[in-house]
């Protein structure tokens, strides 16, 4: 059904050029133009994050990289929007932007890709497995400390390309955006979420605006899926209280499950994990709750990054 709007005139919509980032706003510019018939067009933009590739993130400046540019393509009123992968928007935004909507959320699984072999546990000893997320690392590190983990950086097609010419014996990716780009036959297994444990926000796309923009602010509550968008709160509260940033192994992911009858409401269940810089260890930690507000979701976060700081002492903590 399409709705009325107070104007006609375009939104703008400012994204990375990479093939998955503009399949994203692609999608959204679908959903604006079906939903409020009007015109809405794309702003392409190559960002830092994507020129500096042979470089860690976390040396150079994390994720903020990816979208910086795209948020002073709002400020100068270029464009109206931006479609960002949710794991990529730092945990706090600059003054007068928001995110004015979550959508609901794709498979948020890491993928095992590889040419040679089945999954993970399928590994010879030795093998080499491209990643360039410290989460990942730590968590490959933990389950198998016999694999060689190499950096991995680049677009998707980018880092397929490089395991198909022999780089590596296996990489691992997030499933939401091969699964986008029609690329799942790709992935030998979906790494199930007690094995690795999923970035804050993997498999969501966040819309931000400049927090003046009112008329876009109700479109976009349109579009939002509330329990993806608690579950993505409560994530990044566990980030946003631990300081997470690349430099940081954290994962956090929260699923809502059935109630204990069925007449109950649905729980969300939170899990986060902390790895160690330098060590095969983990520290772990899990609650639940019914959060219907951003704040109550946001509590959720903050209760895990209490218990994860607690578990890893200051030694950890300051290693890090």
């Amino acid at each position: 059904m399409t709705v009325s709007a107070p104007s006609s005139s375009p939104w703008v919509i400012a994204t990375r050029e990479s093939r998955l980032a503009l399949w994203q706003a692609e999608h959204v510019q679908s959903l604006l133009q079906a939903r409020f018939g009007r015109t809405v067009t794309l702003l392409g933009m190559t960002t830092k994050g994507d020129q500096i590739l042979d470089r860690a993130l976390s040396k150079v400046g994390g994720k903020g990289l990816f979208v910086k540019e795209l948020e002073v393509a709002l400020e100068e009123g270029r464009a109206d929007l931006a479609v960002h992968s949710l794991k990529d928007v730092p945990m706090e935004l600059p003054d007068g932007f928001v995110l004015a909507a979550v959508l609901e959320r794709e498979d948020p699984r890491d993928a095992f890709v590889s040419n040679h072999h089945a999954n993970l546990d399928a590994l010879p000893q030795g093998a080499v497995v491209g990643t360039s997320s410290l989460r990942r690392m730590v968590q490959l590190r933990a389950r198998r400390p016999d694999l060689k983990i190499e950096a991995l950086r680049g677009n998707l097609d980018t880092r397929l390309r490089k395991l198909d010419e022999g780089q590596y014996d296996a990489i691992i990716l997030a499933a939401a955006g091969l699964k986008r780009l029609g690329l799942a036959d790709r992935i030998r297994e979906h790494i199930d979420t007690t094995v690795m444990l999923p970035a804050a926000g993997q498999g969501a796309l966040g819309l931000e605006i400049r927090s003046d923009h009112a008329e876009l602010t109700d479109a976009l509550a349109t579009l939002a899926h509330t329990p993806t968008w608690l579950a993505t709160l409560a994530e990044r509260g566990v980030s946003r209280a631990m300081g997470g940033s690349c430099s940081m192994p954290l994962a956090a992911f929260a699923e809502w499950q059935p109630g204990p009858s069925d007449d109950s409401e649905p729980v969300l269940v939170l899990r986060a994990l902390l790895g160690h810089p330098e060590q095969p260890f983990l520290v772990q930690a899990s609650t639940s709750g019914r959060p219907h507000t951003a704040d109550e979701a946001d509590a959720l976060g903050r209760q895990i990054a209490s218990q994860l700081q607690a578990q890893a002492g200051e030694d950890w903590l300051a290693a890090l």
